[in-house]
This record gives structure tokens, C-alpha cells and sequence, in this order.
């Protein structure tokens, strides 16, 4: 039986990308310990619900997060993303997107 954590593997996956905006998908997957495929679906829920923007270099990808977009829990709906990240050890110092 698998143990169960506090954080979805979305919240870890904007983590992740937060505090590494270069983070490959393998890398991500290794770390969190779930498949590239299921990141990879995870970013896209993120980027379609606008609290991940990626943009190419190259040939990787570099991810932006938008910090100040609300929770989607409608009890945690009067909390920005940023404050979630910080918790979780994001430096807001890092390059976002406004």
C-alpha cells in the first residue's frame, strides 16, 4: 500500500519547476518518483489552468510560474500559488511571470 502525502503531485510538480525552471520532465519524474508521462500531463493541466507558462530554449524548455493566481480549492481560494510555493521553499527572487 502506497503512503499518502499532504501535497498533490501537482503542487510538487510547480515546486519543482519553481525552484528549477529548467527542470527536464525525466528529472522531475526521477525525483518525485512518478512517470515522464504523468508530468507531463501535469504541466499541461498547469499550463491550461495558467499557473505554468513554458517557453523554448533551444532545445529544453524553460518554465515561468504565475505566483499571484489564486488557489482552485474553494477553500483555499483567497490564497495566491506564490504563498503555497514559498512554503514549500521557492525563493520568489526567481524569475516569474507577472
Amino acid at each position: 500500500m502506497a503512503e499518502w502525502t499532504f501535497i498533490t503531485n501537482h503542487a510538487v510538480v510547480l515546486s519543482c519547476v519553481a525552484k528549477k525552471p529548467r527542470i527536464t520532465a525525466r528529472e522531475m519524474a526521477n525525483q518525485i518518483g512518478i512517470t515522464e508521462r504523468a508530468i507531463r500531463k501535469i504541466i499541461k493541466d498547469l499550463e491550461t489552468a495558467k499557473f505554468l507558462v513554458k517557453k523554448r530554449e533551444g532545445r529544453r524548455l524553460r518554465y515561468s510560474i504565475r505566483p499571484k493566481l489564486m488557489l482552485r480549492h474553494p477553500t483555499q481560494k483567497d490564497k495566491a500559488v506564490g504563498e503555497l510555493l514559498k512554503v514549500l521553499g521557492w525563493n520568489d527572487e526567481l524569475k516569474k511571470v507577472k
